[in-house]
């Protein structure tokens, strides 16, 4: 029985540890980027054509 409150106990430290981390990342901007690495591929940046467009000639 000792070994379950010891188990509950460290978990309890593992998650406010995270929850802390989270708060952290939250306060540090971390997750204010609107333009997210994974719809910025579909942006063309360089500022030259596209040459594969289908239709546009």
């Amino acid at each position: 029985m000792e070994v379950m409150v010891l188990l509950i106990f460290f978990s309890l430290i593992v998650a406010i540890g995270f929850l802390l981390a989270f708060i952290w990342a939250l306060k540090k901007g971390q997750f204010d980027d609107m333009l997210t690495p994974s719809i910025r591929m579909l942006f063309n940046e360089n500022g030259k054509e596209d040459n594969n467009k289908i239709g546009e000639r």
